[in-house]
């Protein structure tokens, strides 16, 4: 309930957000230091890590929630997009990490397609 509170000071203090969904089996993250640094788990071998840029601060609602916010809009952007380019979404089955408001069309497979 802490970290709900001390979450919503700084983000009442901040303008830009960017949220992102983690969709897979087992994806997950989670934040340090205070928003400087975010972990995730997204099926490779290792932890992904990435620290924040100063005028960035990442919080995780969820373990599948992502919130990137900040008073500068580039850096905020810049930073999600980075992120998200560590596991973009696939277009067969649509797991990776994803913009919040963000719609995969998805491909059909091989045994979906008409002959």
């Amino acid at each position: 309930q802490f970290i709900l509170r001390r979450t919503s000071l700084v983000a009442m203090e901040s303008k830009f957000f960017r949220f992102l969904k983690l969709v897979g089996v087992g994806f997950k993250a989670r934040t340090e230091q205070g928003g400087r640094e975010l972990f995730l788990k997204l099926g490779y071998s290792h932890e992904v890590q990435f620290t924040a840029p100063p005028t960035v601060r990442v919080f995780c609602f969820k373990p599948n929630i992502i919130c990137c916010t900040g008073i500068d809009k580039h850096r905020v952007h810049h930073f999600a997009g980075a992120v998200r380019s560590s596991k973009p979404p696939e277009v067969y089955k649509g797991k990776g990490i994803l913009y919040i408001d963000e719609v995969i069309k998805l491909k059909p497979g091989k045994k979906q397609q008409k002959k």
